[in-house]
């Protein structure tokens, strides 16, 4: 679609017109609509001013594959806000797994691969609804501190300093 109004510009700058893009419904032209639909996706359904409903419907007829991809992430979003129990998660993870193969997005599909080799992990949320965000981030910290130093040559030292920052 941009590439098809580069065209078009180019087109009316050697016929020496100027370049009337097309404007939609909500006075937006294409590019607009693309540039400030940016946020509305990031929200939920329930959240969207009306100006975000109308652009999420031009938005949506315009580009099914973002409608879809928008509706998978908002299905994983509620299987991990609305369930409680391993049990009662295993099954609509299973559902969004095969909606995600169905889809045919090649990025959902990275993440349905993911969840595929660590799905038992991951069901490990819902037993008391904690993650492992934590452990990343002291993992992060201890990084960023090794990077500092240039690296680790005494790691019983190294633990010690460690040990004596962090503890």
């Amino acid at each position: 679609m941009v590439l098809i109004q580069s065209e078009a510009i180019k087109t009316a700058k050697a016929v020496g017109k100027p370049y009337d893009p097309e404007l939609l419904e909500n006075g937006d032209t294409v590019k607009q609509l693309l540039a400030r639909s940016r946020y509305l996706l990031f929200k939920h359904r329930d959240k969207w001013t009306k100006s975000q409903i109308t652009r999420a419907k031009l938005l949506f007829e315009r580009y099914p594959a973002i409608n879809q991809a928008y509706s998978l992430s908002l299905k994983l979003g509620t299987i991990f806000r609305n369930y409680t129990s391993k049990a009662l998660a295993y099954k609509p993870l299973a559902f969004w797994y095969n909606d995600v193969e169905k889809s045919g997005l090649e990025s959902f599909r990275t993440v349905a691969k993911s969840i595929e080799a660590h799905y038992v992990e991951i069901l490990n949320f819902f037993n008391n609804r904690s993650t492992n965000a934590s452990a990343e981030s002291f993992n992060a910290k201890i990084k960023a501190f090794r990077s500092t130093s240039r690296g680790v040559r005494d790691i019983s030292f190294f633990l010690f300093r460690l040990s004596k920052l962090y503890a």
